[in-house]
């Protein structure tokens, strides 16, 4: 996903610099080139060898030791980076930057680069919520320096709270949200539903279906590595959140009609992707139905069609694309809906194709165009068609 990027990974003297080293290894996997700068602080922590022995490059610790056959160091590494990461970010390099100091390779690289720069600060909890620290942290993000937010939890020191750097997948997660695709959506608003709904029958009982919301996790996270403002609506899955998205979680279908109506008039791309129940329990019990109660009856009530609603709302320079699993007839049956609940393009997928279904990271499906372009056949990971998706939904709206 990273092939052809290089990021400049910058070690400061944090006893988290032990975590840049799987950050640094998830990279190199990705196919990231990966150069090294570590402060002399650093050093204390985690050896260079360690560094080097990852990236298979040489690793800058000192302003005064490079090689006199090498380029100006400071220069080319700024040139040569798509990102910089400073991973920990102490409060003293924070300070350093914000008041322009570059007194050592490190920040005199970080100065030097028009490469976005990716903070990430981790120190004792006190330290982090100081008021210097804060405004010098303030005024950096102002200047457009990245940040992510520190973790929560036990720290070094044996105090708890804010302050643990985040965990390196996290790291590398931000990492390819800014630098692993162009942002050809940058401007767009997306909005994206997934996973089930769970329509309650007691406290302990619910009608469901089995999507695992993969694909529209895919779609969401897609949507923000190319640069759209994504709003993920998603029922309830035992997935992580994109990195990016704002994530909206529901459980009934009717709390999904009313979170994806609330914000399907700001959007310019809607994408119904999720497996939204069709019918709910017309009444639900308050407490837990004794299996000596012999229910032998379930009335069942319509839960409202959000894709349907959002077809009569839609405006005219939106796209609504929706989803349509089926077991036989899929074609025919996926037109019809098109049609049907005004939709602009559907995805259709057939629940018995090999290859396709919930809960595996692979799909099959042929997309059809409301405007009558010839139909198109996908297969693969969830990721790749994900991007088709997106590609042929924003050539629309153009």
């Amino acid at each position: 996903m990273l092939k052809g990027k290089n990021v400049a990974v910058c070690v400061t003297g944090g006893i988290a610099a032990f975590k840049a080293v799987s950050v640094v290894s998830g990279l190199v996997k990705l196919g990231a080139g990966v150069d090294v700068i570590m402060t002399a602080h650093a050093c204390e922590f985690v050896t260079p060898l360690t560094f080097r022995s990852l990236t298979k490059t040489p690793v800058v610790t000192d302003m005064f030791a490079e090689p006199e056959h090498m380029d100006i160091a400071h220069i080319s590494l700024a040139q040569k980076a798509d990102l910089f990461v400073i991973a920990p970010a102490t409060a003293n390099v924070i300070g350093k930057l914000a008041c322009g100091i570059a007194d050592d390779m490190l920040t005199t690289t970080v100065m030097a680069t028009r490469a976005p720069v990716l903070i990430v600060p981790a120190m004792n909890t006190n330290m982090y919520d100081n008021p210097i620290v804060r405004e010098n942290i303030a005024k950096l993000k102002r200047l457009g320096y990245l940040f992510m937010e520190p973790a929560e939890g036990p720290l070094a020191c044996g105090a708890s709270g804010r302050g643990r750097m985040p965990e390196p997948a996290e790291i590398i997660e931000r990492i390819k949200l800014e630098i692993a695709r162009e942002k050809d959506l940058k401007g767009l608003r997306v909005l994206v539903t997934a996973g089930p709904t769970r329509e309650a029958i007691d406290p302990v009982r619910y009608i469901s279906n089995g999507s695992s919301g993969k694909m529209g996790y895919a779609l969401a996270a897609a949507a923000a590595l190319r640069g759209a403002e994504t709003t993920l609506v998603s029922g309830p899955v035992a997935l992580e959140p994109p990195a990016g998205v704002e994530t909206v979680s529901v459980v009934s279908a009717t709390e999904m009609y009313e979170a994806v109506l609330s914000r399907s008039a700001d959007s310019d791309i809607v994408i119904m992707a999720a497996a939204v129940g069709d019918f709910r329990p017309e009444s639900v019990s308050e407490e837990k139905i004794k299996k000596s109660s012999c229910v032998s009856e379930l009335r069942l009530a319509k839960n409202p069609d959000i894709l349907a609603e959002l077809g009569r709302r839609k405006g005219e320079n939106q796209v609504l694309a929706g989803f349509c699993m089926e077991t036989e007839d899929l074609i025919s049956r996926a037109r019809e809906k098109m049609e049907r609940k005004n939709c602009d393009m559907i995805a259709a997928n057939n629940l018995k194709t090999p290859g396709a279904g919930f809960a595996v990271d692979t799909n099959v499906v042929t997309l059809l165009f409301r405007d009558g372009r010839e139909p198109v056949k996908l297969s693969g990971a969830k990721t790749d068609i994900a991007h088709e998706i997106l590609t042929k939904a924003a050539r629309l709206r153009k």
